[in-house]
């Protein structure tokens, strides 16, 4: 019997799908590059939600926001959906399931208890035993969030964390691995979230993250298994180890072609988002929420040195990609494994004036880089279509000839592929709670290749693009009578819409 092939997802977090060397920008990336050379890569790919739980929990269960009930960040994905996830789906059928580095399916900073292994209050309740099953992955290895700017630049201490700080606590390091954490190399310029850290490399998560995908791979190497690998960067803070901080000469690195805020020009939300109060019972997650996720870029000067650092992050992901593939070619099973990588989605990074992440819907923010190489999936090739990451777990199952286990809204990519299907849109939605910024949204977006329509549900209004005449996205067309038909094409596919939704329910944390 012919042994059923491996699956290994790599995922970023909140990187450009533009933030790739194939893509032409500055940003050097070679094994993703010769992976994309060696398997096939989706130029136009989105996310199903602009922020992490609500994107990740897609990936996880090829349903849409609000079909898994996931519609924003602070919303726990419910393990029930989550068991019907690829991870369990997978392990049902034979396959060892892991997951390694940054989960976000559920809440870390909540106002109470919520039981799940990701909350602050339930972390020393795990121990140091702790190694999952925890949303249909039987073996789990990860890290409270990965990013700790919130934290003063300190790396929490045990008991209430997971294995990656546990680790660099060990021996009684702890104290020193923070302070070299929160250590500002020079120069220190004094960028919002942004320093050249003084962790040395071999401590920092990435290369953590690195490490114990291949230990699993060596140690998985003769049964069938699927694993999510799952790297914190490029997210804020942006915080790289010398020398990748230190890789992009400042004067060298892509400067936003349109770094100008122009509110006046776009849909009442984009300017309400950054001016009204995010609406939360704990003033301190208040004041956290309004400091760290609603910033605009620095300067010239300074937002050369953030975007420097930004690439680092990802050149230094990219390495610890070659050093996976060279695990699995070294363990003899490179050519019965698919690989996909791509991120849950992206950063404005200065495009229009803005940083970060939120409610305005650009192709920056949208857009993520997908990547897949593996048997029988074809060489060198490039897909127009638009798709989403959101499609991931139905691929999964149409490769692996395994069934689904229940109904999706993704669709598998294998028919793309082989050049026997075709796609006209892909969709994103997101339901904005007023805890983000004191305003109630509900987005609907459509995008085909050559245009894009965001719809808000409640106030009745839009922005609509067209991405083949308007790539910066200067534009906005929406109700614009010459481009009547095409809008109204678009807002068919919002409305086509399965009419799947769970309803939404309240229940919203910090992260």
């Amino acid at each position: 019997m012919k042994k059923p092939h491996n699956i290994l997802f790599i995922t970023s977090d909140q990187q450009r799908g533009d933030c790739y060397g194939f893509e032409k920008r500055k940003v050097r990336t070679p094994h993703l590059d010769e992976l994309a050379s060696e398997g096939t890569r989706f130029k136009n790919c989105i996310t199903p939600n602009t922020v992490c739980m609500p994107a990740r929990s897609s990936m996880l269960t090829g349903l849409l926001p609000r079909t898994h009930g996931v519609s924003d960040n602070g919303i726990d994905l419910n393990p029930d959906i989550g068991e019907k996830g690829f991870g369990r789906t997978f392990a049902n059928n034979g396959y060892k399931s892991g997951f390694v580095g940054k989960l976000h399916f559920s809440s870390n900073k909540t106002y109470e208890p919520t039981g799940t292994p990701e909350c602050r209050f339930s972390l020393s309740k795990l121990g140091p035993d702790w190694y999952g099953p925890y949303m249909g992955f039987d073996h789990v290895e990860t890290m409270v969030g990965g990013h700790y700017a919130g934290l003063d630049g300190a790396i929490p201490a045990p008991p209430d964390v997971h294995h990656y700080e546990r680790w660099l606590h060990a021996g009684g390091m702890g104290a020193k691995r923070s302070e070299q954490y929160g250590t500002r190399l020079p120069p220190d310029l004094d960028i919002p979230q942004t320093w050249n850290s003084g962790l040395p490399v071999a401590f920092h998560n990435s290369t953590w993250v690195g490490n114990q995908t291949i230990r699993f791979i060596e140690k998985n190497k003769d049964n069938p298994f699927v694993l999510w690998s799952s790297f914190p960067d490029p997210h804020t803070p942006f915080n790289c180890p010398e020398p990748w901080c230190y890789m992009y000469h400042p004067d060298e690195v892509d400067l936003p072609e349109n770094p100008e805020r122009d509110f006046h020009r776009r849909p009442w939300w984009h300017k309400q988002s950054f001016e009204g109060k995010p609406n939360m019972p704990d003033e301190g997650l208040v004041k956290h929420r309004a400091k760290w996720s609603r910033i605009f870029p620095p300067e010239e000067k300074k937002l050369r040195h953030l975007i420097a650092n930004y690439y680092g992050m990802i050149s230094l992901i990219d390495h610890n990609v070659g050093r996976i593939m060279t695990a699995l070619n070294e363990a003899g099973i490179a050519e019965n494994t698919l690989v996909v990588y791509t991120a849950d989605h992206g950063d404005w990074l200065g495009d229009h004036g803005l940083l970060l992440k939120g409610p305005i819907i650009y192709e920056s923010l949208l857009r993520v880089g997908c990547i897949m190489k593996g048997p029988n999936i074809p060489k060198n090739l490039v897909v127009e279509d638009p798709v989403s990451t959101l499609d991931i777990p139905a691929t999964f199952y149409d490769y692996s000839k395994i069934s689904k286990p229940m109904e999706l809204n993704g669709k598998s990519l294998m028919g793309i592929m082989r050049d026997k299907e075709r796609r006209d849109f892909a969709f994103n939605e997101w339901d904005l709670r007023s805890s983000r910024t004191g305003l109630e949204l509900n987005l609907r977006v459509a995008r085909t290749r050559d245009a894009k329509l965001i719809y808000e549900e409640i106030s009745d209004t839009g922005e609509m693009y067209i991405l083949s005449e308007d790539p910066g996205e200067m534009d906005n067309v929406y109700n614009d009578p010459g481009y009547s038909k095409i809008q109204k094409e678009l807002m068919d596919m919002i409305k086509s819409r399965p009419n799947d939704a769970l309803p939404q329910i309240d229940q919203v944390a910090m992260s």
